[in-house]
C-alpha cells in the first residue's frame, strides 16, 4: 500500500513539474513573440522633413518630423568659422553629417527633401547638391526631392518714378 501511494504522489508530482515545464514554456513563447513585435516596430520607418536653404552666403539644414517638431537644424556658421565658407559644398557636407547625426538618435530614416533658395534666385546656392547627397551617403532613404524655392510675381513698384531713370 505505501508503494502505490508513493506511486500515486510521484505522478501527481511528475504532472505538477510537466504543468510548470508547460507553463514557463508557454511564458517564454509569449516574450518571444512579444520582442519580436518590438523590434517590427522598431525596424518600421520613421520619416522626417528635411528642409535645405541654400544661397551664395550660407547653407542651412532643419530636420522635423512630419508633424514640424524640430528634431535638428544646423548652418554653415555652426561649422565654421570663415564666412566666405559658409556656403561653400564640402561646409554643406559636414552641416548634413551633423543634422543627419542627430536625426539618428530620434529614429529617422526616411526623408522628404525640400530645397528652397532666396526668392528670386535663378537656381539654389552651391551647397544645395552637396547636403542632399550626403544626406544619402548617411544611410538615409531619400523619397522625394522637391524645389520649393518662391518665384516674384510683379513684386513691388521699382524705383525710379513714372518715366524711369533718366541719364
Amino acid at each position: 500500500m505505501l508503494e502505490e501511494i508513493k506511486k500515486e504522489k510521484s505522478k501527481e508530482e511528475l504532472g505538477k513539474e510537466l504543468e510548470k515545464n508547460s507553463l514557463e514554456e508557454i511564458k517564454e513563447e509569449k516574450k518571444e513573440k512579444l520582442r519580436e513585435k518590438m523590434t517590427k516596430e522598431r525596424k518600421k520607418e520613421r520619416v522626417g522633413i528635411a528642409y535645405i536653404y541654400t544661397s551664395f552666403n550660407n547653407t542651412i539644414l532643419h530636420i522635423t518630423d512630419l508633424a514640424g517638431n524640430t528634431i535638428a537644424r544646423v548652418s554653415g556658421g555652426m561649422v565654421t568659422k570663415h564666412d566666405r565658407l559658409k556656403a561653400n559644398p564640402t561646409v554643406a557636407m559636414f552641416v548634413a553629417k551633423q543634422a543627419a547625426g542627430k536625426a539618428k538618435e530620434h529614429g529617422i530614416s526616411s526623408l522628404y527633401v525640400r530645397i528652397t533658395a532666396k526668392t528670386g534666385s535663378p537656381a539654389p546656392g552651391p551647397g544645395a547638391h552637396s547636403a542632399v547627397k550626403n544626406l544619402s551617403r548617411e544611410g538615409f532613404r531619400i523619397i522625394s526631392i522637391v524645389d520649393t524655392t518662391k518665384a516674384p510675381r510683379g513684386g513691388p513698384k521699382k524705383k525710379g518714378g513714372r518715366r524711369g531713370r533718366r541719364v
